[in-house]
C-alpha cells in the first residue's frame, strides 16, 4: 500500500494575525528575529550537506554504471545511506514551510509502488489497490498507458521521470527521489519478517548477455537520470535559503512578522514530532505490522531515516548542527528563547528531546547491533513485544515532547499553534 503524509497549505495551519514576541531586554539576551534569521541559516546549512552527500551518491551511481562490479555497487549503496544523513535532518523544515512541502513530493515520496519503475516479483508484490500503474514497468515499456493515458517513456529523462509521479491520480505512482533511487539499488526486500534487505544483482546493470532481468542499459539511464534529477532539486532549494539571493523564500520568510518566523518553526518541530515521525511513520507501521508501510523498506535502513528526522527536530530546538565535515554550526535558538522566558519549561523540554533521542538511540542501536540485529520490519512483526517496545517508547517520547513544544509556543507569543497530527490519536 501507498500512502502519503498530505499536504498542508499554509493558510491551513498559520493564523494570519499578528502575535507579540517577546522582546530583548538587554544586549546579552536573544532576541526572536535572531533566532529566525539563524533558523533560514540552519535550513540552508542543512540542504547544501543534502546537496553535497546527493553529487557524491550521483558520482557513485556513474562509476557504477561505467563499471557495474559488486564492489561499486556496495559503493553506491553506502553513498544512499550517507545522503539520507544531512536530507532526513531537513524535514524538520518542511512543515509549515510551504516551499519545502509542495517541493518535498519529488524527493521522499513513500511508500511506493515499485512495478510502476521496473520488474517485481510475481507473488507478494503489495500495491495499491486499483492503481494502473503498478506494473507498468517503465524500464521495460516504450509506452505505458496509465488512466486512460498512453505515454512515450522510450526516451528516459530527469524531465520524463518528474513527469511521471502520480500519474492516474495516484501518490502510490512514486518515479523519482531518494526512494526510486534505493528500488534502483536494492531491489524489493523479499524476507518480510525476517533478517535481509533488497537483493538486486549487480548483473542487472551489465550489458549484453550477461545482464539480468533484461533492459539493463534502460535501467542504468534511469538510474543515471534519477539521481541526477535529485541533484537538481536540491540546487534549486538550496536556492530558496541562500542569504545572498533575491526574491527568494529566505526573503518571504525574513520580510515576514518575527511571530511568523517563529510559529513556522515550532509548527515544524511539532508536526514532523507528532503527525508525521511518531504517527504515519511509526504507528501506522507498528499497528499494521506491516512492513509496506516501512520508510526505507527496500534498503533496511528506516531506523537511521528515523533517528535523524528526531535529530532535525533537535537541531532546531538547540541552534546547533553537525556538518558533514565534522564542522558544528551553532546561532540563536528556541531553546535560548524559552531559556529567557520559562526556565522550568526550558529545562523539561531539553529533558524531554534528549528522551527522545535517547529511545531513537536505541531504536538505531537495536537495528545496527553486532549480534542478532533487529531492524525496523523486524521490530514490527506481529508478537515481537521486544520490537513493538522500543517502537512504542519512541513514540510516547515523541509524542511527550510534542506537548511541551506547544507550550513554549504559547510561552512564546504563539497561540494555538495545533501541530499536524495527521490524524492519530495518541
Amino acid at each position: 500500500m501507498a500512502r502519503r503524509f498530505a499536504h498542508h497549505p499554509l493558510a491551513l495551519v498559520i493564523a494570519t494575525t499578528a502575535l507579540s514576541v517577546p522582546l530583548s531586554v538587554n544586549a546579552d539576551d536573544v532576541a526572536a528575529d535572531d533566532v529566525v534569521t539563524h533558523y533560514a541559516d540552519l535550513a540552508h546549512t542543512t540542504y547544501l550537506d543534502a546537496l553535497k552527500a546527493a553529487k557524491t551518491l550521483d558520482e557513485a551511481i556513474d562509476a557504477l554504471l561505467a563499471d557495474p562490479t559488486e564492489e561499486t555497487l556496495a559503493a553506491a549503496r553506502h553513498a544512499w545511506r550517507q545522503a539520507r544523513v544531512p536530507y532526513q535532518q531537513s524535514e524538520v523544515f518542511r512543515f509549515g514551510n510551504p516551499v519545502v512541502d509542495d517541493w518535498e513530493g519529488q524527493l521522499n515520496a513513500w511508500p511506493l509502488d515499485e512495478g510502476l519503475i521496473d520488474y517485481v516479483a510475481e507473488d507478494g508484490y503489495q500495491h495499491e489497490l486499483g492503481n494502473a500503474g503498478a506494473t507498468a514497468n517503465i524500464i521495460a515499456s516504450d509506452s505505458i498507458t496509465v488512466g486512460g493515458e498512453t505515454l512515450d517513456v522510450s526516451t528516459i529523462t530527469a524531465e520524463l521521470i518528474a513527469s511521471l509521479n502520480e500519474i492516474g491520480g495516484s501518490e502510490a505512482n512514486v518515479a523519482s527521489g531518494y526512494h526510486a533511487i534505493e528500488f534502483l539499488l536494492w531491489g524489493q526486500d523479499l524476507h518480510g519478517y525476517e533478517s535481509g534487505a533488497g537483493e538486486r544483482p549487480v548483473s542487472d546493470y551489465l550489458a549484453g548477455e550477461e545482464c539480468t532481468n533484461g533492459n539493463c542499459d534502460r535501467r542504468g539511464a534511469y538510474l543515471d537520470a534519477v539521481s541526477d534529477l535529485l541533484v537538481s532539486d536540491l540546487e534549486w532549494m538550496v536556492a530558496q535559503w541562500a542569504p545572498t539571493a533575491d526574491q527568494t523564500y529566505r526573503d518571504e520568510l525574513l520580510a515576514a512578522p518575527t511571530a511568523e518566523g517563529l510559529r513556522r518553526i515550532l509548527f515544524g518541530m511539532g508536526s514532523l514530532s507528532l503527525g508525521e515521525l511518531a504517527g504515519e511513520r511509526m504507528k501506522v507501521a507498528l499497528e499494521a505490522n506491516s512492513y509496506e508501510d516501512e520508510h526505507d523498506c527496500f534498503s533496511d535502513n528506516t531506523h537511521n531515516s528515523h533517528y535523524y528526522n528526531g535529530l532535525g527536530i533537535q537541531n532546531v530546538y538547540t541552534g546547533h548542527y553537525e556538518r558533514l565535515d565534522g564542522s558544528t554550526f551553532d546561532g540563536p535558538s528556541v531553546a535560548d528563547l524559552l531559556e529567557q522566558n520559562d526556565p522550568a519549561l526550558a529545562e523539561a523540554l531539553d529533558s524531554q528531546i534528549a528522551a527522545s533521542m535517547g529511545a531513537l538511540g536505541k531504536l538505531k542501536a537495536s537495528a545496527e547491533a553486532a549480534e542478532s540485529p533487529m531492524t525496523f520490519d523486524m521490530m514490527i512483526a506481529p508478537g515481537n513485544d521486544e520490537g513493538a517496545a522500543i517502537v512504542n517508547d519512541a513514540i510516547l517520547a515523541l509524542v511527550t515532547q510534542t506537548g511541551s513544544i506547544e507550550k513554549a509556543a504559547g510561552d512564546l507569543g504563539v497561540d494555538s499553534l495545533q501541530p499536524d497530527d495527521a490524524g492519530h490519536t495518541f
